[in-house]
């Protein structure tokens, strides 16, 4: 008897989740029914593919050799079934992107619902990461990243700009003061990322380099953390008009230094290895995407 795609469904879905449970929840089934379908694999195949034990599952050595033929066997069919949709012009099945947390929450979750009321078919799946990741192991078919791209090996579709402005909260300067020149900010609590290091030049004349260059005395490895602590008045942060435009707008954060500030604009791409020929998918979120980010925050 011979597998099913469910079977391999199952199976994928149960490695890549950690779990059973987190399988069945992912792919909205019961959890008896995943390990019923994992049982039957099994008995098919003639094999152990994961050793269960308490507190973890683990791979046996033909589990894993199977699992690269799963993900080969039920990627085709996902392409063959993409491209039938896109002869009738409606893109279907999961797309996976990834961003960094700010991006997705100030740019991204805003123009769901109306992505998905033009592509119902499409299973968007949204993953946030603060570093550069990997497209190919974390099963990513896009990601957006933000500045420089260094990574030659990826087709790059740009987006948008997006300027870098030095800011702080109404209520701090009113305790700290108002810096007047580059100096001043000696004396203020200046925050920033602890990695990259490159995050920590700010848009400001420096003593030795182009931009100013600031030691944080508080380091965080999220842009969205650092506007949560501007706004609660912890001290001055340098972010993107992408997730700021609206704070400034309502007065809730101030633009520091604004005659000296040189103008610094982020780039934003869309990375992935397929073609968008390839991709309904990625060709109807980059568009849809592209299309609505417009306004303040972006300069194209």
């Amino acid at each position: 008897m011979k597998t099913t795609l469910d079977e391999m469904q199952a199976f994928i879905a149960v490695i890549d989740s950690g779990s059973i449970t987190a399988a069945a929840e992912q792919l909205g089934q019961t959890t008896s029914g995943v390990s019923r379908a994992l049982a039957r694999l099994e008995e098919k195949l003639g094999t152990t593919l994961l050793t269960r034990t308490t507190r973890r599952l683990q791979l046996t050595e033909e589990g894993d050799a199977f699992l690269a033929q799963a993900r080969a066997i039920v990627a085709s069919v996902e392409a063959a079934e993409e491209q039938v949709a896109a002869r009738r012009q409606r893109p279907a099945g999961r797309l996976r992107v990834d961003a960094a947390t700010p991006f997705v929450l100030h740019v991204i979750a805003p123009l769901v619902a109306g992505y998905r009321a033009r592509y119902p078919e499409v299973q968007l799946e949204l993953n946030s990461s603060e570093r550069y990741i990997d497209l190919l192991e974390r099963r990513t078919d896009v990601a957006i990243r933000i500045g420089p791209l260094a990574d030659s090996t990826l087709h790059a579709r740009p987006l948008a700009h997006s300027r870098l402005r030095v800011l702080a909260s109404p209520a701090y300067l009113a305790a700290n003061g108002t810096p007047q020149a580059v100096d001043d900010l000696a004396g203020h609590a200046l925050l920033g990322f602890n990695e990259p290091d490159s995050l920590n030049h700010w848009p400001l004349p420096g003593h030795t380099d182009a931009l100013l260059h600031i030691r944080p005395a508080v380091a965080v490895s999220s842009g969205e953390t650092l506007r949560r602590l501007a706004l609660e008045g912890a001290g001055m942060v340098c972010l993107s008009d992408f997730m700021t435009q609206r704070d400034r707008d309502a007065g809730t954060l101030v633009q520091v230094l604004p005659a000296l500030t040189v103008e610094v604009r982020q780039p934003i791409h869309a990375v992935y290895y397929r073609n968008t020929a390839v991709s309904a998918r990625i060709t109807s979120f980059l568009d849809y995407l592209a299309g609505n980010m417009t306004g303040a925050p972006f300069i194209r």
